[in-house]
């Protein structure tokens, strides 16, 4: 489910932007980068925009609530993050089976930081669940994505989640 946050500063859509090139897989449109021999993957679900928006494409990512938790309730991923999730329900992350980090907003209406601590406290009593949570001060639902080049303060944040989900991706999946 999105909200009318997700909809909030839409980015210039632009199909020349990243490293990679877009290939069907499962049926979908999507974008592939790296190494065609590589044994690992990183599953990126995109936002409403999709993968032509510049900033998903060269410095973040946006993933959809609703896979990643259905994947982190399974045994079929080794890692989950979730950047700006969006509503997501106790009874959903009591489910959680799989390493999670959750990045979100401080301002943002459909998972406001009371929230988002409920849950790093709901995660963090699960022994055989490791979690990280972590809010972002002063930026809005979507500030991974959607932010301007020109604004030093929006890029040096979006540029601390990518590497805080960098490196979560690092320490779990093997």
């Amino acid at each position: 489910m999105t909200t009318s946050q997700c909809f909030e500063n839409p980015p210039s859509l632009s199909s020349e932007c990243g490293d990679g090139c877009v290939q069907e897989l499962g049926g979908l449109k999507t974008y592939i980068t790296g190494p065609h021999d590589s044994k690992l993957a990183i599953l990126l679900i995109s936002d409403v925009f999709g993968y032509d928006a510049p900033n998903l494409r060269i410095k973040g990512m946006k993933m959809q609530r609703m896979v990643v938790v259905k994947l982190a309730r399974s045994d079929d991923i080794q890692a989950a993050v979730l950047l700006h999730p969006g509503p997501i329900t106790v009874d959903e992350i009591n489910e959680v089976k799989t390493p999670i980090s959750i990045l979100g907003a401080e301002i943002d209406r459909a998972s406001p930081p009371e929230k988002l601590k409920q849950f790093g406290e709901i995660l963090s009593g699960k022994s055989e669940v490791d979690c990280f949570v972590k809010i972002f001060p002063g930026v809005s639902h979507g500030w991974t994505v959607r932010y301007s080049l020109e604004d030093e303060s929006a890029v040096k944040s979006a540029e601390e989640a990518h590497g805080d989900m960098l490196n979560w991706f690092t320490k779990c999946v093997k």
